[in-house]
């Protein structure tokens, strides 16, 4: 069985919880004030350790208050944490709205920004298993992530969120792409909504191909899951739930099909797991704190 190795940020999150999002300029009543560990690396760190793999979190923490609450939450989720350093910045933070099951969130990256090259220099990757990363790192840390991590013949996943453009060296360097069809758009440089046919989604994600092995998986929320392997198309139907609080719904979705392409499971049942697992989390608070266990993703298969 491989090991998920996961570099990327570890942010705390401010939530502020309300009955509809301010306009530009107003103020609005605001019902309840929470704090949960998140960041996009942190996240799909706990989802990949809650299902059962062996998780190693590659990241820094500022030396305050929120980095030491940070690191206690995630080494009490079994998360291997010796490549969390501490840096000499505040603990990265995000301020996130919650209205109507919808949020907005600003992201100020504090002690993310100074995960480097150096701090994935001695991860020991190995072949079998899987490399995550993200963008709320330096992009050219990702590279040195993913150029180690291809040299071990391990398999790398990109989750190029929040979108910003990225050079085709890097995309070449991923075998597995995951992304919702706003970033999809966005990195092809096509217009795309939510509306769109699969067919034409399939078609954009084609034109973003680097390789013709490389894997594109869109997350389109209720409407389930498509994939392009290689010349492959794959769909998975999306999942009727109330949905409380989507933050993190994605990095469940990362999280746990890097924990189950490191078991070996084949990649159509493997979407088909992340897909439950994370129409699971968007039915609780917080991001971190609502990953699902194996078991409780299993109850809905």
């Amino acid at each position: 069985m491989g090991r998920v190795f996961i570099a990327g940020s570890i942010n705390m999150d401010v939530v502020a919880t309300a009955d509809r999002h301010p306009k530009v300029g107003e103020t609005v009543a605001g019902r309840q004030v929470l704090y949960f560990p998140g960041g996009k690396g942190a996240n799909q760190a706990v989802a990949a350790s809650r299902l059962g793999a062996k998780t190693t979190l590659i990241g820094r923490l500022g030396k305050d208050s929120f980095g030491a609450e940070l690191r206690t939450f995630l080494g009490a989720q079994g998360i291997e944490l010796g490549s969390v350093r501490d840096a000499d910045t505040h603990t990265g933070t995000a301020i996130i709205t919650v209205a109507a099951s919808d949020n907005t969130i600003v992201v100020i990256p504090g002690s993310n920004a100074l995960v480097s090259a150096d701090d994935v220099a001695d991860v020991p990757l190995a072949k079998g298993d899987v490399a995550v990363s993200q963008f709320e790192i330096p992009l050219p840390t990702i590279a040195a992530f993913f150029q180690r991590a291809r040299s071990a013949g391990a398999t790398t996943l990109l989750n190029p969120a929040p979108a910003q453009k990225m050079s085709a060296e890097l995309l070449a360097l991923v075998d597995i792409l995951v992304l919702n069809e706003t970033e999809l758009g966005f990195l092809a440089g096509v217009e795309l909504s939510d509306g769109d046919e699969a067919a034409r989604i399939i078609d954009v994600a084609r034109q973003l191909q680097a390789r013709e092995d490389q894997t594109i998986c869109v997350t389109l929320g209720k409407r389930g899951v498509l994939a392009l392997a290689g010349r492959e198309e794959c769909a998975v139907p999306g999942r009727a739930v109330k949905a409380v609080d989507t933050t993190g719904a994605g990095d469940c979705f990362v999280g746990a099909l890097a924990a189950q392409l490191a078991e070996g499971v084949s990649l159509r049942a493997a979407l088909a797991f992340a897909n439950a697992a994370a129409s699971i989390s968007v039915q609780r608070m917080g991001a971190g704190p609502s990953m699902p266990t194996a078991a409780e993703v299993a109850a809905v298969l």
